[in-house]
């Protein structure tokens, strides 16, 4: 139309834009749920309106299919953003809007809490070729934060999984550093190859499986680096060790650059306003997809749990935490943790961290505080073995098998727990790979030898990447214990609060 004004301001022209947006994301869930099959459930009409202050209500109010209106809306939103939702990105934004809007309409208070990072983009593929003996392409997945390089040339095995200097004595400058997963971080390994000269380096698997892994966004070395399995990388070093050697070419091509994002931060002040349970779970998928299990899981679970608590006064002030920047090395959440000052610091009594609860290939894993297994790290801060048990209090409740996960450091409870807070929580794996005994469990059951999520980290990870019947129970498990906390947490820091709760007789059926 030409020559009058619209009478319509940027404002005006933004909020307008919004609702447009709005609409598309509404139609798509409509579309999603549409499309998926209905789940066994038995939600009384009442659950809008009524106070769920025992477990009982609680879990008979909290249901699947609200948690997978959150992943729909995810998934709608990352469909209308070049396919993904990762920090620094409008999807991003949107999901942290969505979740922020859902929390208000419940009567939570809600701070967005914005910070600055390094965003991390692979430009193209990365290429790794046998050059000597001949060999061709090498499957192989770019280390995040990687720095970019066209290198070729011979490969040293580097011994200890090169996690000191070290290891590194006499190390050819210019080779390819050829390096095992395990014991210290990827960065440091990449670090320490780079300090020796090294002009590349290629990380081996310790389990089967793809490595997948991140340098985290403070690495800023310009160094390429990429990830191999355990196979190819024992067939590499078994190459690299006979007469005559290996020569390898690797190609990344990368860009960091500085990029901002948020936390969304909801709470619920209880009669015991200064002992604070938090509950966060990361909003962030990685670029490669649109992350509905990783984390549209863990984030819509516990949107689906705050919600159906939105009229519970509860005895202690109930913190609910969705991370930005966490696929970029934890940042938002270790930002979060690090700038609170001493006096709130002490209030927090407890963290209940939720990441990837809804694996096609699941294992019931809990978060091991009192490192009973033995495995990996030690025991996570005193009270960390108490939040342990009221899980597994859940899943006997419900004749379910579960296992212990160890505190590795990969999510978002690592900077409570570096700072001496007492966590726990919920994971159903994620590039691990199931045994032939877990899938032998009937509430398990699956594939042995395929990843815990084949799609983790990945294109496929969609709406339909997960496994209702461990979704449903992983979400129940959570508004068990989340509710246990928001009235009691006499046993983690001697605060007294209510009576302890029990799960009630008349929870609705799980999803088949």
């Amino acid at each position: 139309m030409h020559g009058g004004g619209t009478g319509l301001g940027e404002r005006d022209w933004r909020s307008m834009r919004r609702s447009l947006r709005r609409l598309v994301v509404l139609a798509s869930i409509f579309a999603l749920l549409g499309a998926t099959v209905p789940v066994a459930s038995a939600v009384p009409p009442s659950c809008e309106r009524r106070n769920n202050n025992t477990i009982k209500k609680l879990l008979e109010c909290v249901d699947v299919e609200g948690v997978r209106e959150h992943q729909a809306a995810f998934q709608a939103i990352a469909d209308a953003n070049g396919g993904n939702r990762a920090s620094g990105t409008n999807g991003y934004d949107e999901s942290a809007e969505y979740v922020a809007e859902r929390m208000e309409a419940a009567g939570y208070d809600v701070t967005i809490q914005p910070f600055d990072f390094v965003r991390f983009t692979e430009l193209s593929p990365a290429i790794l070729e046998q050059v000597t003996p001949p060999g061709g392409p090498i499957p192989n997945i770019v280390m995040s934060y990687s720095g970019s390089g066209d290198v070729t040339a011979p490969v040293t095995v580097v011994p200890n999984v090169g996690c000191e200097p070290a290891d590194f004595t006499g190390f050819p400058v210019d080779s390819i550093a050829l390096i095992g997963r395990g014991t210290c971080a990827f960065a440091i390994k990449a670090a320490n190859a780079f300090d020796a000269g090294a002009g590349g380096v290629v990380i081996y698997n310790n389990i089967a499986g793809d490595l997948n892994g991140t340098l985290g966004s403070a690495f800023d070395l310009d160094i390429g680096v990429t990830g191999v399995t355990q196979e190819e990388g024992q067939r590499l070093a078994d190459l690299a060790d006979n007469e005559g050697g290996l020569t390898l070419r690797l190609v990344t091509d990368t860009l960091r650059e500085p990029g901002t994002t948020s936390n969304v931060i909801a709470e619920k002040v209880g009669k015991n306003a200064d002992n604070v349970v938090m509950v966060g779970a990361h909003l962030d998928s990685v670029p490669e997809g649109p992350g509905i299990n990783d984390n549209g899981s863990g984030s819509g679970a516990i949107l689906e749990v705050a919600e159906q608590m939105a009229k519970v006064k509860p005895q202690n002030t109930l913190r609910f935490a969705w991370w930005g920047a966490e696929e970029a090395s934890l940042v938002g959440s270790t930002l979060y943790v690090n700038t609170l000052s001493d006096e709130e610091f002490a209030k927090i009594a407890l963290y209940l961290n939720f990441d990837m609860v809804g694996s096609p290939n699941h294992v019931f894993f809990i978060y091991d505080g009192d490192d009973s297994d033995a495995e990996g790290a030690g025991p996570g801060p005193a009270g960390s073995d108490l939040i342990e048990q009221k899980f597994e209090e859940f899943f006997e409740s419900r004749d379910i098998p579960f296992k212990g996960t160890d505190f590795s450091g990969r999510s978002d409870y690592q900077a409570f727990i570096l700072n001496g807070i007492p966590a726990g929580g919920l994971f159903t794996g994620a590039e691990g790979i199931k045994t032939a005994e877990e899938a032998a469990v009937p509430e398990w059951g699956g594939t042995a030898g395929q990843q815990y999520d084949p799609c983790y980290h990945a294109v496929c990870d969609t709406f339909g990447n997960v496994n209702l019947f461990a979704l449903d129970t992983n979400s129940d498990a959570i508004a068990y214990a989340t509710l246990s906390y928001a009235m009691n947490t006499e046993e983690i820091n001697g605060v007294l609060g209510k009576g302890n709760f029990k799960p009630g007789k008349q929870e609705h059926a799980p999803a088949a």
